[in-house]
């Protein structure tokens, strides 16, 4: 029984002895902090109340450069984005002559009428969203009702007299090529005008965006090549008829009695009457000089300017300007020649007008007429028709 005494007190001493020595020592010095990690660049993390001072408080805060600005606020690319958006050029390899403005991606600032003071791109959407495409639209509905109006108010004008089956050559065969050419062309324009404009607010819920989508890639189209032929045509048209379009004898009593178009009767004029000239010196003349110029710059079909946002935003809302004034202008000037005037279609059908037309619209020329003064008939007379012998 000794050796398993012996053997639990060696156990008991080995314990205690092991314990005593552990404690007698002294206590053992903590192991140091690992050294913190230098830092790797990029945005670091901190607690935004211990930054100080603030880097706004340097009075040069909005000096700064773009490297300068990363050195105190990481991350901030204000400087740059400020030189972006106040149209400073950077580099591109675009050649200049090719692309002017390759180099600038946002346009400087500029106060186009109807804009705040903002960037040229925004100038332009604030104009024509705030003021075109309202004030235009409204401008055309106005008109269309005042006519619509007037028609059920006074329906058509007929004539007083009965017909004569006398006829007199008012347009030649020239003359109602060139109106009609100008006339498709102008129709051509105007619809597709109208849809690209105002399509999105009454056509667009009706088809859906794919069906409105191709309607208008067509159109915008159509509009592109019907603008040179509209412009050819408008300067055959106004060279054909500017000698029966100057002021004479009559214009201005014509012009303060409003053509009898409320008394009903008529005021004696010449081949054209002055509403007629006013017509054709306002809208082909003058607005149709600034729609043809206007439409052309946005077809880039000036040979020698160069094409940069903003000439193509300024070219955009005098075009739009100018062809909404001619639509209203024309939809009267349509209506007339139409359904508004017993007779007056026949003259731009046929070329021929009866006499009882004549003398009540256009008193003078038919005095001339009747005068000598001008041929009745001023094209060659279609050749008589062949009979065939059985």
């Amino acid at each position: 029984m000794q050796r398993p005494s012996r053997f639990l007190a060696a156990l008991l001493f080995a314990a205690f002895g092991f314990s005593a020595t552990v404690s007698a020592q002294p206590a053992a010095t903590p192991a140091p902090a690992p050294a913190a990690a230098a830092p790797t660049g990029g945005i670091q993390s901190a607690n935004i109340f211990e930054v100080k001072p603030e880097a706004s408080a340097d009075p040069k805060y909005a000096e700064q450069t773009n490297g300068e600005r990363a050195r105190v606020q990481p991350g901030n690319n204000a400087p740059m984005w400020r030189q972006v958006g106040s149209g400073v050029t950077g580099y591109s390899s675009l050649p200049k002559s090719e692309a002017p403005e390759a180099g600038n991606l946002i346009q400087p600032f500029v106060q186009y009428p109807g804009s705040r003071l903002t960037n040229a791109g925004e100038a332009w959407r604030q104009v024509r969203n705030n003021w075109l495409i309202p004030y235009g639209g409204a401008l055309l509905l106005i008109v269309m009702g005042a006519i619509a109006l007037f028609y059920l108010g006074k329906g058509r004008i007929n004539l007083h007299g009965a017909e004569t089956g006398r006829k007199i050559e008012r347009f030649t065969p020239f003359e109602r090529s060139a109106h009609w050419a100008n006339a498709i062309a102008f129709s051509i324009l105007a619809i597709s005008g109208i849809v690209m404009a105002f399509g999105k607010f009454f056509l667009l819920p009706i088809m859906g965006a794919t069906l409105f989508g191709w309607l208008s890639y067509l159109l915008k189209n159509m509009h592109n090549f019907a603008g040179p032929l509209f412009a050819v045509s408008l300067v055959i048209v106004f060279f054909t008829f500017v000698r029966d379009n100057m002021p004479r004898r009559g214009d201005m009593s014509w012009l303060l009695k409003g053509g009898g178009l409320l008394s009903g009767k008529e005021i004696p004029s010449h081949r054209f009457n002055a509403g007629e000239k006013l017509l054709f010196w306002g809208g082909v003349f003058f607005l149709g000089a600034i729609v043809v110029a206007s439409g052309l710059v946005l077809d880039k079909l000036i040979p020698g300017l160069i094409y940069v946002r903003d000439t193509m935003q300024v070219a955009h809302m005098v075009h739009a300007v100018a062809t909404v004034l001619m639509m209203a202008l024309f939809i009267g000037h349509i209506y007339i020649g139409t359904i508004g005037m017993q007779g007056a279609y026949d003259g731009m059908k046929t070329g021929y007008v009866d006499e009882t037309w004549a003398r009540e619209h256009h008193e003078y020329w038919y005095d001339d007429v009747k005068a000598g003064k001008i041929p009745a008939q001023r094209s060659e007379p279609a050749p008589p028709s062949q009979t065939v012998q059985a």
